[in-house]
This record gives structure tokens, sequence and C-alpha cells, in this order.
């Protein structure tokens, strides 16, 4: 009889951070449900990997998602999925705002939402993986920032309406990580090792929350680069 694997969910699962915590849930025995637009079950291994494609950006669509979620029986939910776009705020268009922050802020709380009362009688985790924005103001940044704030502060109060229960909540604040989020951006990580952070440096923050004593919980994880660097991109 093949043993029932504890489930976990994993939204942005097709790049970046969200790939490499899949992965790394993967590695650790867990099943895995993998969320994003074009996700496709090719770079995963083994038959614990689904990929269910949704676009989170749109309300129906993540409706519909947290139907089908409310179905399963899930231990961990790991809300990776998210975008940034940085202009002044006036040069930002209506429907970069109002993706920008149904991604980032709006479909994570409805997830959890999905799929709370299984967490919660799984003594599951529930861990959002914010920004180093979520935790102070920049320029250019009032969406991203705000949403990303928005989502810290929800992990936050849900830590204590559920602190009765034995489920585990984290924010994950990572500084800037190389991944494919900054591909439309005008600026990317640094090429030097010690001023960027790896995607697998998140993964292996998700594999200390995880592999804690039950009774203990990190509620707040900031991960910094040793030192400050960032690329400039060429102008076309």
């Amino acid at each position: 009889m093949k043993k029932i694997l504890k489930q976990a969910v994993v939204t942005g699962a097709s790049s970046g951070i969200g790939k490499a915590i899949t992965n790394r849930l993967l590695a650790l025995g867990y099943s895995v449900i993998g969320v994003s637009r074009s996700i496709v079950a090719d770079g995963f291994q083994g038959e614990d990997f689904q990929a269910l494609q949704s676009n989170l950006s749109d309300s129906n669509a993540v409706i519909k998602l947290c139907e089908r979620l409310k179905r399963e029986n899930i231990s961990i939910l790991v809300n990776a999925a998210g975008f940034g776009k940085f202009e002044p705020h006036e040069e930002l268009s209506l429907t970069t705002i109002t993706q920008m922050t149904s991604l980032n802020l709006t479909a994570p709380m409805l997830l959890t939402n999905a799929t709370l009362r299984s967490l919660k009688q799984n003594s599951g985790y529930l861990i959002n993986i914010n920004s180093i924005e979520a935790l102070r103001s920049s320029k250019f940044a009032a969406v991203y920032s705000a949403t990303k704030a928005g989502l810290r502060a929800f992990g936050d109060a849900l830590f204590e309406e559920t602190r009765k229960s034995t489920l585990s909540i984290t924010n994950i604040n990572p500084d800037m990580t190389q991944s494919n989020f900054y591909d439309s951006l005008r600026f990317d990580v640094s090429d030097k090792e010690n001023e960027k952070l790896l995607s697998e440096d998140i993964a292996d923050a998700v594999e200390h929350i995880l592999t804690m004593r039950k009774g203990a919980v990190v509620s707040e994880y900031t991960i910094r680069s040793l030192q400050f660097g960032i690329k400039k991109k060429a102008t076309k």
C-alpha cells in the first residue's frame, strides 16, 4: 500500500522562489500541487507533483481554484506568486495596479480562506513569501510595498487569530533574489555572490521552518544579502 503523503500547495511554482520551494518540498517527501498561469509538470521530478494552471490575478480564476482546493487535504500553503512594477505612481496603469494588488494580496487571502480549516486540522503551515519592501518605504514601490506590507499584516493577524490551534504561520521577507522577477524591470540583481540572494536560500528557510520543533514558530523570517548591490540594465 502506497504511503499517503502530506500535501502542499505552492503558488508561483513555475519559476524562481516558488519553483525552488516546490522542488525542496518534493525532496522532503511532500506531495505538491504547483500553481501558476503556465505551469506544466516538466521540470519537476516524481509522481508526487501536480501542475495546476490558474491566473491568480483573475478573481474568477482564483475563486474557481479555491473551490477546488477546499476539496483537498492540505497541510502546507506557500503563497509565493507575485510581481512588481516600479515606476512613479502616476505612471502605473490602472490595470497594473489592479493586477498587482490581486496577485500579491487578494489571491493569498482567498487561498488561505479556502484552505485554512484543512491547515488547522493537519497542524499545518502557512508561509507567505513577502519582500524586504514590506518592511521599508522605497520610491517607485508604493503599490508593491503596500501589497507586501498588507500580506505581512494579514499573516501576523491570522497568527494571533489561530494561536489556539497548532497551525504555524510565517512571513518570509527576502531581499533581492535572483529570479525571473526582474525580467521586465529596468534593474536586476547584482552579479556578485555576496550582493544577492538565490531562490535556494528561501527554500532553505522553508525547510528550517518545517523541521523545527512544532511548539516553536518563526513568525518573521527576513533574509538579506551580505552586501548591497544592484545592476541597472542597459536602456534600449
